[in-house]
């Protein structure tokens, strides 16, 4: 086959798929995951109706490929500013500048995300925030075991780095800020609250 004919069909391809991507992005943002439908998605396109499933099944699947893009461009953060962050301060830090960052390169999806939170949790059971979480509960049990911190309770302390990490976001994301600065702040309210905890907290 032509090799100009493939180049074009590709780009047709992929032009299409940004397209219902971007419909799809602004039809969850004005009426929320539950009260959009595929075909709301396609009439703003103005694709033909069945083009919607030859890119994806069902609504569903659309909203996590969005939220896949998110969480890929916060892992790549998350990898790269780790690499320098060889103490537990800086490595908490390193997490929340990873979250921060990348909510404010993309405010609107992570306004998104907030305003969707239901079936976030249901298609990620480790929430929004997925590797960065892990791998702070990482630091934070090998942190206990080397004695850096009392011996905590570490799902609660994970809920609470989730919890500030997910507020103070919506934060930036609708107001604006630094994300360095957040960081910054989220970091030294966390091992400040940590450090008043006793044994088994």
């Amino acid at each position: 086959m032509n090799t100009a004919k493939l180049g074009k069909r590709e780009l047709n391809r992929q032009n299409n798929q940004r397209a219902i991507m971007t419909a799809a992005r602004e039809c969850f943002s004005e009426a929320g995951f539950d009260k959009v439908t595929v075909r709301d998605i396609i009439r703003r396109t103005g694709l033909a109706s069945g083009t919607f499933y030859n890119y994806f099944p069902d609504k569903r699947s659309i909203f996590s490929a969005l939220i896949d893009d998110y969480m890929g461009r916060l892992n790549e953060h998350l990898a790269n500013l780790r690499g320098t962050a060889p103490e537990l301060e800086s490595r908490i830090n390193s997490a929340y500048l990873a979250i921060f960052t990348t909510i404010e390169e993309d405010p609107e999806v992570y306004k998104l995300v907030h305003a969707n939170d239901k079936i976030v949790q249901e298609i990620y059971s480790s929430g929004i925030f997925g590797k960065a979480l892990e791998t702070f509960e990482n630091d934070i049990k090998n942190a206990i075991a080397d004695g850096q911190l009392p011996d905590i309770n570490v799902d609660y302390i994970s809920a609470s780095f989730n919890g500030v990490g997910y507020e103070l976001g919506f934060r930036l994301a609708d107001r604006g800020g630094e994300p360095k600065q957040a960081a910054h702040f989220a970091t030294k309210l966390f091992l400040g609250g940590v450090s008043a905890l006793p044994d088994n907290s």
